[in-house]
């Protein structure tokens, strides 16, 4: 299995897509640190109208943690079309150059098949996101230094110690992974529908987008159903940055994403063990 694993992840990285996704987060991470370098003051004054004339804010509130919770919000709604251009890739792409039928002559059952390319894209998930990590927390921190981090909510202003920072970076990379997972599989899903990579990505990129302006209206037939969207909950990471973590309303989310991408495998695996492979 460990030889099956290492060629599905030499055919990730030997696509030029691959490192045009890391490029990617690379270059939207540059453009918002030139940014923040060249006019952070102006946005955070504008952002902290009203609370800069009630409180003496003292030190410098544009540091390492606080530009990369900016990365993060900008980041994590592209990366969904990143994780997409992978995992949605991953049996179309077989199918559409003619080396799927080839690849089930071997002695390996569809099953395993379908969870050691599955385990592939999350390699290259997770190592997506710790690219992240490295050019978002790291360089920024290299470039702004460390400092108090203030999160400004809409309706809220949250000032978190910087030795209190780094634990709630790393839980929220790490929510970020399982969220990203769960595209994965739904990716990978569509991909097993499909004799050509291109609507599988389309597709995931469209559903991402339609759920989360569901996720995000505030309208009463909307309200009942989004408790049960996986849009609703990938962006429970914001919650380790609240005074008071929610870690109930964290689990909740961890345990929504577990079941979405649970029941998107096993979909995959269930179509694909009956699907007739002609290509």
């Amino acid at each position: 299995m460990i030889k099956l694993l290492r060629i599905e992840l030499f055919k990730i990285f030997r696509r030029p897509r691959t490192y045009i996704s890391f490029g990617i987060v690379t270059a939207i991470s540059l453009i918002i640190q030139l940014a923040m370098l060249s006019g952070g003051k102006d946005f955070v004054s504008f952002g902290m109208q009203g609370v800069t004339d009630q409180f003496d804010i003292q030190g410098d509130i544009i540091n390492g943690y606080f530009v990369t919770y900016i990365i993060l919000q900008s980041l994590l709604v592209q990366i969904p079309l990143l994780v997409a251009l992978v995992a949605g890739d991953m049996l179309a792409g077989e199918a559409n150059i003619g080396t799927l039928r080839l690849l089930l002559t071997k002695p390996i059952s569809r099953p395993k098949l379908i969870m050691i390319k599955f385990l592939a894209s999350l390699v290259y998930t997770i190592l997506l996101i710790v690219w992240l990590a490295v050019v978002g927390l790291f360089l920024s921190l290299a470039i702004f230094g460390e400092g108090d981090m203030i999160n400004m909510k809409s309706d809220a202003f949250i000032m978190i110690l910087k030795n209190d920072v780094m634990w709630r970076y790393v839980a929220a990379f790490g929510f970020a992974a399982l969220a990203m997972t769960a595209i994965a599989a739904m990716a990978m899903m569509l991909s097993a529908f499909a004799d050509n990579s291109i609507g599988p990505i389309i597709a995931t990129m469209g559903i991402v987008v339609v759920l989360t302006i569901l996720s995000s209206l505030e309208l009463p037939l909307f309200n009942l159903i989004k408790p049960y969207l996986f849009t609703t909950h990938m962006i429970g990471w914001k919650g380790f940055f609240d005074d008071q973590v929610p870690y109930g309303a964290i689990g909740r989310s961890a345990s929504v994403l577990v079941i979405y991408t649970v029941a998107f495998l096993g979909t995959t695996i269930a179509y694909f063990n009956k699907k007739d492979i002609t290509s």
